[in-house]
């Protein structure tokens, strides 16, 4: 079972509340609000990543859309006197006009930041990611990620990565684990993430399980 189903989608309603948070009564108007946040999840997503953010929540009401950004470093989003928050600002609704044809809507903004930013498997993967990215060893960079995540005060983590590792001809998975990840254990607070890195010889998939 911990295999096969996600771990964070198997905890949603127990532990985690989901990441969009409205209610339409018609099947339209679902799907096109569907639609609009998964847009705006992706592009932020790629926009920000400079500024290590891990998760958007979007809330909707009749009139108002509030994004909620968790950040590692906010300032940088911000940047000098809110400059980057109007830009932010800017492109969304220029978003939101196309979509949402002839409706009035006003558009809230919050940064939330991540203290412990190795208690998030977004991060972690991310970083990792990242440095494979740049060619750094992946055995001794897995095991770093791994120990910084259990000095945070995680209970347990698991990161597989799967591909060309270190440039092989045949691609494989390697699995590595400390602490203990109960992925079954429905009251366990286990973070899950998926994050690729496109290296010289092709993909390598990141996953990563975090016990808090």
């Amino acid at each position: 079972m911990g295999q096969k189903v996600n771990p964070k989608g198997l905890r949603l309603g127990v532990i985690y509340n989901w990441n969009s948070r409205w209610y339409f009564s018609s099947k339209k108007q679902y799907r096109e609000s569907l639609t609009a946040d998964l847009k705006i999840r992706k592009t932020l997503m790629q926009k920000l990543a400079f500024a290590s953010v891990t998760q958007i929540d979007i809330e909707r009401a009749i009139n108002k859309i509030t994004l909620i950004i968790y950040s590692v470093k906010p300032g940088m989003i911000i940047g000098r006197g809110g400059k980057g928050l109007e830009e932010i600002k800017k492109y969304i609704a220029v978003y939101l006009k196309a979509v949402e044809k002839g409706k009035e809507l006003k558009l809230d903004i919050k940064i939330e930041p991540v203290k412990k930013p190795y208690l998030s498997a977004y991060y972690v993967a991310q970083s990792v990611a990242e440095k494979l990215v740049r060619g750094f060893p992946h055995r001794s960079l897995v095991h770093n990620s791994m120990n910084r995540v259990i000095e945070a005060g995680g209970k347990g983590v698991k990161i597989q990565l799967g591909g060309r590792i270190n440039g092989a001809e045949i691609s494989r998975r390697e699995k590595y684990f400390q602490g203990t990840i109960p992925t079954s254990t429905i009251r366990e607070d286990v973070d899950f993430a998926v994050y690729p890195a496109l290296t010289r010889s092709g993909y390598i998939g990141v996953k990563v399980w975090l016990c808090k």
